[in-house]
Formats: C-alpha cells, structure tokens, sequence
C-alpha cells in the first residue's frame, strides 16, 4: 500500500504556465528582446527558473552573467505575479481530499525556487494540505537527480516502495524511477502523454480524479 505521494507543482497541481510565462515577456520587453506565446512555454519550463531564463535568453546573450542578471529580474516581476493566474487544477483540491482522507502522507517537490514553492502552495491549497513543500534550495541539485526526492523520503519516513510521485514530464518521470519510485504520469499539464510514455511513466492518468482511484 503506498503510503505517501510526491507531487511536481508546476504542470501538475497548479497551472502556472501564464505568469511565468507573462513574468519572463515581461523582462524580454524591457530589452527589446523577443518573446514567446504560452505554447512555447510549456517547452521551456520544468528544469526550474534559472533554465527557464537561459532559454529564454538569445544564443548569443547566454552567459553567466546576463542569466543571473536576468534572473533576478524575472524573480522580481514573479513575485508580484506569481499568483495572478495560478490556479490549482480541476478535481486536484478533491483528490487531495481524498488521500489525505486515506492517511496518505502528502509532499511537493518541486525545481521552483524554495521560497516561490512554498508561498504559492501556502496560497493556493488549506493550511495543512501537505506534510512537506520543498523547492529548488542553492547547492542541492535539481530534479531529474533525486536529492529533493531523497529529503522527502527521509522528513516522511516512507521508504521509495511505499512512494508515488506525480508529474507531467519526462523530468519527473526521469526522477522518480532514479529514486527507485514508480512514477504516475499526469498528461493533463504542460507536456502531454506522448512524452510521458516515451519516458516509460509507470502509470498515465488523464484527470486528477483518476488519482482516487490507485487507492482503491
């Protein structure tokens, strides 16, 4: 019986994709520089904010320097965005319901940084909704490597074979079978099921209702 749940945040319980994507334009105009659509988006986002800033960048505007500069300035436009139009899914709120109904424990790792992670869920779901939120964190590495999985598993005592974790990308996929965790693969977020089968996602599911389901 699986007695714990890791979940990605962006794609997965939230839809985020629109002020991100409005927090990056947003900085790209002030340079006169291109922007993309939120399709495009959905492309770019997933290995946390600072990659998200380097694909963003112009090839030959891909240094050290201009990525952490413009990084900082995306955190700033995020911070007063982030919650504009995020929202959780449809039927997220009662799954969730239902697991924690079922004494499964509840845990959100995520390559958003920290601080976002946690304030966005602290918003967005009820007071107690997760056991444990953890976000990109400086000098841990992020997800497909299975450190941030590791430091849930170890905070929630669960082992990896009492452990799900759901995500809508290959990222997640990639990083919960390098923690020797099955992998719920949720095709309603921002890759689709194309590319969570082709990573070999141990389950699909099409809602968040479907996720009531493995636990009857």
């Amino acid at each position: 019986m699986y007695k714990l749940v890791i979940f990605d945040l962006d794609g997965t319980l939230v839809n985020s994709l629109f002020d991100l994507g409005d927090s990056v334009n947003a900085v790209l105009e002030e340079e006169g520089l291109p922007t993309f659509d939120y399709e495009a988006y959905k492309y770019m986002v997933g290995n946390g904010t600072v990659k998200l800033i380097e694909r963003a960048l112009p090839d030959n505007m891909r240094t050290k320097d201009n990525i952490e500069a413009f990084h900082r300035r995306f955190a700033e436009q995020y911070q007063r965005r982030c919650l504009d139009k995020t929202r959780p899914y449809v039927g997220i709120d009662k799954a969730l319901s239902f697991l924690k109904s079922s004494s499964v424990k509840l845990a959100v790792a995520s390559n958003k940084p920290d601080e976002f992670a946690k304030f966005i869920v602290s918003n967005v779901f009820d007071d107690g909704t997760f056991d444990i939120v953890i976000g990109k964190r400086e000098g841990v590495p992020t997800k497909p490597d299975p450190a941030i999985i590791n430091d849930i598993l170890s905070a929630a005592k669960v082992p990896p074979e009492e452990t799900l974790i759901a995500g809508d990308s290959d990222v997640d996929v990639f990083t919960a079978h390098n923690a020797g965790i099955k992998c719920i693969g949720c095709e309603w977020g921002f890759r689709g099921r194309d590319e969570l089968e082709q990573a070999g996602a141990d389950f699909i599911i099409s809602r968040p209702e479907e996720l009531t389901e493995l636990f009857r």
